[in-house]
């Protein structure tokens, strides 16, 4: 019988993170995946990053991950998203080259010491007691382990849908869990059914390139890991096009052949990505939808239509993809579909993402609800990380609201547990101002530095950064100027009186540090990253520290009561959405609305103001 500290049951993105995190802080550690060929493999759209995913990969990659790397790698195509925007909203994303994302998952694992890679399926787990002491493999093996991470992705009694056509899979091509998903079942679990969906796959040799609109990616771009420099693999654009009239009618014509719409699926589907059908049928006003022609691969001819995923039958797909301009003549290489899925209440879970009925089990990824590779990969390392700490015997690791989007999502998922499958977005965290995609290494790599878990090589490039960053921070607040001399610099910003130093004026969004050479002159020896760093946090210097006692009072202001007569149908700053919900669940306080679902701290504030206007009225 094989022996481990940790093992990871899964190769997907949460097993791949949770793996390597575990044998970072020193456990040895097991992978075990039903084919090693799949490993890294990416399911669904071939992309990483967004906004709000983009930031998690960012935090990942702080801590010493190895999603960043891959996608770095693998990237034929970066843009920054929201770059008219301030940096707390910009999310970077990357078009992903399927092949090369998962060979440079691979090789970074193999290369990964104190981990080995195992194939086989696990249908059943060891116990000491109440506590996991290993699994069982389908061939009868045992594995024991001190701790056991399990990422099932959509493999718990996976189902396939396309129209009428229904088949057991965990994706297409691979077979369902079913045994290991009977098993959960009998240790009397909180478990729910998800959905989620996939486009059709099409030629692109077949598509009309020539009369789509054409996205590039950035000139300058920007990557996922701090310790990426340059790109690795040659970039190519996106094809834009849009659904018509045409398509919806061919829909519409068709909805009662879907499987969501013909009632063969159980499941609820992510809200935020819906199916071509949803778009239809939610927003039948609309007369288009785009469409992203995203290529999978450099050498793949294989395209991914972002934007048109669904259950309907083959042969309405293809008459619906060819009523698409530039898609009249495209063939389809592998249909659409829809998958149901088996998943955990992740209310059950501690902020470990440890299951307290079962001592030295962990969940990770879309078995806790939630949907994307970025969320995955998040929980990954949370749960790899807490396994080795109890295998080990070292401190836990946390993750709180205030340093982190990974500590968002996990406060989130384990206090509000999931109505939809769950997606990261900045307007989730309170403290996003603070918690940017640049500053994810200054938040948190020194974190990964005293675990212990941060390679040699990003201890110093964090080390060297942080010294050019320092260095530049003193520099532009060594001295403070008068508006006279201020002006005298023709640095244009609005007199009160007061005196600035350089990094206060960098506050001013017209104000750049090149405008400030002529005031201070050794701020022309800054290097060019130091220099964006220190400007990105003087933009938000002063919000981040009112918005902190925003949340303060905030937190204060949990025990105010909700009048049961309050009507929250007039109030304009809250989605319709959120408003049906809060008129469903009528929380009691504010500390309760809180928790009610898709709330966002702006809406939360909103009420507080909202809800003591009525008690003074009342009053």
């Amino acid at each position: 019988m094989k022996h481990f500290d940790v093992l990871v049951i899964g190769g997907g993105h949460a097993g791949a993170e949770a793996a390597h995190a575990a044998a970072r802080y020193g456990a040895r550690t097991a992978l075990v995946t039903m084919k090693r060929s799949d490993l890294g493999v990416m399911s669904c759209n071939p992309a990483i990053g967004g906004l709000g995913k983009g930031h998690l990969v960012r935090e990942i990659d702080a801590l010493d991950g190895v999603m960043g790397r891959a996608a770095d790698a693998a990237g034929i195509q970066f843009r920054l998203l929201n770059r008219r925007k301030g940096p707390a909203v910009q999310g970077p994303r990357a078009q992903s080259d399927r092949k090369l994302y998962r060979l440079a998952m691979a090789a970074l694992t193999e290369a990964q010491h104190g981990l080995d890679i195992l194939e086989g399926e696990v249908v059943d787990f060891l116990t000491d007691g109440h506590a996991i002491s290993g699994v069982v493999l389908a061939d009868g093996s045992e594995i024991q382990a001190k701790s056991v991470v399990l990422t099932t992705g959509t493999f718990l009694r996976g189902m396939i849908f396309i129209g009428d056509d229904t088949r057991q899979a965990g994706r297409m091509g691979d077979d369902a869990s079913c045994k290991l998903a009977d098993r959960l079942a009998d240790m009397s679990l909180p478990l729910g059914r998800l959905k989620t969906g996939t486009p059709p796959r099409l030629d692109g040799r077949t598509i009309d390139w020539a009369a789509l609109e054409q996205q590039d990616g950035d000139e300058d771009p920007t990557f996922f890991s701090f310790l990426t420099d340059k790109v690795q693999a040659r970039q190519v654009p996106c094809g834009v096009t849009h659904t018509n009239e045409a398509t919806h009618e061919i829909i519409r014509e068709n909805l009662s052949r879907s499987a969501m719409y013909g009632g063969h699926i159980d499941g609820v589907g992510p809200r935020y990505c819906p199916s071509i059908e949803d778009k239809i049928v939610r927003f039948a006003d609309k007369a288009s939808h785009q469409i992203f022609l995203e290529p999978e691969g450099l050498d793949d001819h294989t395209v991914y239509p972002n934007g048109i995923s669904t259950s309907l039958p083959i042969d309405v797909q293809r008459d619906y993809v060819k009523s698409i301009a530039g898609l009249e003549n495209t063939k389809i290489l592998q249909p659409g579909y829809a998958i149901e899925y088996d998943f955990v209440d992740p209310r059950c879970l501690t902020s470990e993402l440890a299951l307290p009925e079962a001592p030295g089990l962990y969940l990770a990824g879309q078995i806790n609800g939630t949907t994307g590779y970025e969320e995955a990969a998040a929980q990954g390392l949370v749960a790899g990380l807490n396994a080795a700490a109890r295998a080990l015997g070292k401190p836990s690791v946390g993750f709180e609201r205030s340093d982190s989007y990974i500590g968002v999502m996990i406060d989130d998922l384990t206090t509000k547990g999931v109505s939809e499958p769950y997606r990261m977005f900045t307007s989730r965290a309170e403290f996003r101002l603070a918690l940017r995609a640049d500053n994810a290494d200054q938040r948190l790599t020194q974190i990964g530095i005293d675990l212990g878990i941060a390679s040699e090589e990003r201890c110093r490039a964090f080390q060297s950064k942080m010294d050019l960053l320092n260095d530049a921070r003193g520099k532009l607040e060594q001295t403070a100027y008068t508006p006279k001399q201020i002006r005298a610099a023709g640095v244009n910003v609005k007199e009160d009186g007061n005196r600035r130093t350089p990094f206060q004026l960098l506050a001013f969004p017209d104000v750049e540090i090149a405008d400030l050479y002529a005031l201070q002159s050794d701020l022309a020896d800054i290097d060019l990253a130091s220099a964006k760093q220190a400007s990105n946090d003087a933009l938000y210097a002063n919000y981040i520290s009112r918005q902190a006692a925003d949340i303060e009072r905030l937190q204060k202001d949990e025990a105010l009561k909700i009048p049961l007569e309050f009507s929250y149908d007039d109030i304009d700053g809250l989605s319709s959405e959120l408003r049906e919900k809060l008129k469903r669940v009528r929380p009691g306080s504010i500390g309760q609305a809180g928790r009610v679902e898709g709330m966002t701290p702006a809406a939360l504030t909103l009420l507080v103001m909202l809800v003591r206007k009525a008690d003074r009225k009342i009053a």
